[in-house]
């Protein structure tokens, strides 16, 4: 009955792609549109809570022992009592024509460096979808590293997170924000949870995705303000 409804979820799963991609051709939305889409998606994304912390005892993380701050850790990006955080526009600072190029100058070629890094895990595709193969998932690829994006704030005027909200289920979104803000909460549930058929490779992408959108919209924050600075 399990490899039932995985499989049927993988088939539901491909069906929407398909149907965004013939969709992408007559949606005209207007600017307005894709951004109540964004913001919609930005406001859910703060209320997306790694559901079973309360149940899961979480045990203190190996890691904690070479922490000088114990209370370090991810800051909810809505201050208290703010439900509308700050959106970044990506076209006013991106990585590609800012960020690049600024952090060379501090640092040279490390822009190359963490450039080759964002491209090889965003380009990195073995063509499959589980069981299937001569898959194009650039699709889903992107919604999940425009997701932790939209998390962050940034948001892409040219891309429609509508998308997202077609293609990363629930259990995979409460994966995503407990990977990117809480690592040290992740369980095996939680693994296991989200994309029964794929394989562990395609899971493991699924964590390189993650982690390399993280680093890339903190170094957009950080090079943005050293920018404001200079300036």
């Amino acid at each position: 009955h399990h490899v039932n409804k995985s499989s049927s979820e993988l088939e539901a799963l491909m069906e929407r792609m398909k149907r965004l991609l013939e969709e992408r051709e007559d949606d005209d939305a207007s600017e307005e549109e894709m951004f109540t889409r964004f913001e919609k998606e930005k406001k859910e994304s703060l209320l997306v809570v790694s559901a079973g912390f309360a149940e899961e005892v979480v045990p203190p993380s190996p890691v904690a022992r070479f922490v000088d701050d114990p209370s370090f850790g991810y800051q909810d990006f809505a201050r208290h009592g703010e439900d509308n955080p700050p959106t970044f526009k990506a076209q006013d600072y991106t990585w590609e024509d800012h960020g690049f190029s600024l952090v060379n100058r501090l640092y040279s070629d490390i822009g190359h460096l963490l450039d080759d890094k964002f491209r090889t895990a965003c380009d990195l595709t073995y063509y499959n979808m589980a069981s299937h193969e001569g898959v194009d998932t650039s699709m889903l690829r992107r919604a999940l590293f425009n997701y932790v994006h939209c998390m962050y704030g940034i948001r892409y005027d040219d891309y429609d997170y509508g998308e997202v909200n077609q293609l990363l289920e629930c259990s995979l979104k409460v994966y995503i924000k407990t990977v990117t803000c809480y690592p040290e909460r992740t369980t095996r549930r939680m693994y296991e949870n989200y994309w029964h058929q794929f394989r562990h490779s395609e899971k493991v992408h699924v964590n390189l995705l993650l982690m390399e959108a993280r680093m890339q919209a903190e170094l957009l924050y950080a090079l943005r303000a050293i920018t404001h600075y200079m300036t």
